[in-house]
């Protein structure tokens, strides 16, 4: 959740510091600081418990200036969230440091840096880079090789930046699981933990690899991996504008995302649909050969991505007729699965860095389970990089946290999988074309549901004083609950748990009473009556229901139950059409709540 900004110029970088912080602060943080190396060489630091605006405020009151500097916001996992415990960090006044991700083995490094008389100002896991890129120039190396021989004795994960007041015009950053970019400019170079950080300096930004270190000056970036071996990395020109990463009317990037999910579902479609069919080379010029090959889908993911390739499951199993897993990506890693070695191994994720994600799909290689496949909305991404095919989700860029648009996306990106695997298994021509006709009704379908966003607000109204829900679903509304129950925890702090309607008694039934509402996705399918039954079991009980129902069907409203007529769609792509409604759900309850 942490954001990190830094940068080497021949200006003051303090309000281009600042600037980034302000637009990576939809990441959520709980404190932010700067520290830059000021007019007279010396290393000054503010840091604020709090927003990027106050942080704003004691700069400008503390007259911070500096053509060399790094910002973070942080989100407190080592440490309290206080002043102290914020970043950047600094070793004697020499060395400062901005790092996201977590250091494993800090208590060990911290224990033998006590021993050899280092003091600790703060509880972080951070402070002991500091302290060990110091040891290391202490001992006579720059500050490029000690961040060398520091990362290679850290254990975990990170992304970081650093700064020596003994070198005036470096900066240093290092990646290892979590994402870092270089921002090429004129005569200035800079490094954030996302590109939308720095889109209004520049729009050249090179993407460092896991094991990259980066020796940045004003007039060049030199990059070392691992092994210290000198390398090359390309510069992507990045399609983000700053009009991009602007709320525009909407409130919160959130709503924004949601609204924008018609328009994103037509440009990820756009050029894979053509005479009733689809363009199986949107997943790339192997994607013939490699489709052929595939006698079983391995699906690797974590979070909202997890949810999508649930779906996706029943559509491949039921549609394709070809077997399916699906694996949380980080548990997948630490297990000992049966190989499949004609599987096809298909990654999900927003941005194309996450690196549980990242590791299984290495140990899925290394495994041998076959080729890989990578749904993805970031073209230059590790994830893409390291796939056989890619298919890019053409949502555009994603601010907010809690995914929405990303989400429909890549389950319609997962659909246009199962037609294309389908086709190698028996389905026919008819029932493609069908497939593909629906896919292209998503947007207005969509659209249709927005037009619902009031009387969800109203309903939000019930959900503000309430501490438990309990999401129900069968068939594909199964993942769809699990979705709506993450989307109404993440960013409303509500405990959520999503349950199959078929298990409510064998468990959750006995949470149910008045003050837990009970939420059903109710589409007009074959388990729509052994769904009204479940939802009798909550009426028994007491419990308040929210149905969001298909217009086709006959739901009874009444003092304890609350009915969202949905437009009417084919059961096929329901998981798409019924997720829409239970993010702006779980939007309006955060803002009635006041949950940032």
């Amino acid at each position: 959740m942490c954001g990190i900004v830094g940068g080497v110029a021949q200006r003051d970088v303090v309000p281009i510091l600042v600037d980034g912080l302000r637009h990576l602060e939809y990441r959520g943080y709980d404190s932010a600081g700067v520290a830059v190396l000021n007019e007279s060489q010396a290393l000054k630091r503010v840091r604020t418990a709090g927003k990027v605006r106050e942080l704003d405020e004691l700069l400008r009151k503390e007259q911070l200036h500096g053509m060399l500097g790094i910002a973070h916001t942080r989100w407190a996992t080592h440490g309290k969230p206080d002043t102290r415990n914020a970043h950047p960090h600094i070793c004697r006044g020499t060395v400062a440091v901005v790092h996201n991700g977590i250091i494993e083995n800090h208590e060990a490094l911290r224990a033998a840096q006590i021993k050899a008389g280092y003091e600790f100002t703060s509880e972080t896991d951070t402070e002991v880079i500091a302290h060990q890129v110091y040891d290391h120039m202490m001992k006579g190396d720059d500050l490029l090789k000690s961040v060398q021989r520091a990362t290679h004795e850290l254990d975990g994960a990170y992304a970081i930046g650093i700064i020596s007041k003994t070198e005036p015009n470096r900066l240093v950053a290092a990646r290892r699981g979590s994402p870092l970019v270089v921002g090429v400019g004129r005569g200035e170079n800079f490094i954030a933990s996302q590109a939308a950080a720095l889109i209004t300096v520049t729009q050249r930004f090179i993407y460092l690899e896991d094991g990259d270190v980066a020796d940045i000056t004003r007039d060049a970036v030199t990059i070392y991996d691992a092994s210290g071996k000198r390398v090359e990395r390309p510069v992507h020109i990045s399609s983000l504008t700053p009009d991009a990463v602007e709320k525009g009317p909407y409130r919160h990037y959130m709503l924004k995302e949601i609204f924008e999910q018609p328009q994103a579902l037509a440009d990820t479609l756009t050029n894979c649909l053509s005479s009733n069919r689809v363009l199986e080379e949107s997943f790339g010029p192997k994607a013939k050969d490699i489709f052929d090959q595939a006698q079983s889908v391995l699906i690797v993911a974590c979070g909202t991505s997890y949810h999508a390739g649930a779906v996706a499951r029943y559509w491949l199993e039921s549609i394709a007729g070809i077997p399916c897993v699906v694996e949380i990506a980080s548990e997948f890693r630490y297990r000992k699965p049966v190989v499949r070695p004609n599987s096809l191994v298909i990654t999900i994720s927003q941005s194309g860095e996450t690196a549980d994600t990242l590791a299984a799909l290495q140990e899925a290689k290394r495994l041998g389970f076959g080729h890989s496949l990578s749904i993805c909305n970031v073209p230059e991404s590790a994830l893409v990089r390291a796939s056989d095919l890619v298919f890019l989700t053409r949502a555009g860029p994603e601010i907010g946290v809690a995914s929405t648009k990303a989400f429909t996306t890549q389950l319609a990106a997962l659909m246009l999988l199962t037609i294309c695997l389908g086709r190698r298994r028996g389905l026919s021509a008819d029932k493609e074309a069908l497939l593909v006709k629906l896919l292209a009704s998503l947007p207005a379908q969509v659209d249709r549901v927005l037009k619902l966003n009031e009387q969800i607000k109203t309903l939000a109204e019930r959900f503000a004083d309430k501490h438990h829900a309990l999401f129900l679903g069968r068939g594909t509304q199964h993942p769809v609950a699990m979705e709506g129950a993450l989307k109404l925890k993440e960013i409303s702090y509500i405990h959520a748990e999503a349950y199959p309607a078929g298990e409510l008694k064998h468990g959750p039934l006995a949470l149910v009473d008045a003050d837990m509402p009970v939420i059903a996705v109710a589409p007009n399918n074959e388990l729509l009556e052994k769904l009204k039954s479940n939802l009798q079991e909550v009426r028994a009980r007491g419990g308040e229901l929210y149905v969001f129902a298909d217009e086709t069907i006959d739901v009874t409203e009444g003092p304890t139950v609350h009915v969202v007529k949905l437009p009417h769609t084919d059961d096929v792509l329901t998981p798409i059409v019924f997720t829409v409604p239970l993010q702006l759900l779980a939007y309006h309850v955060a803002v009635l709540k006041g949950t940032d």
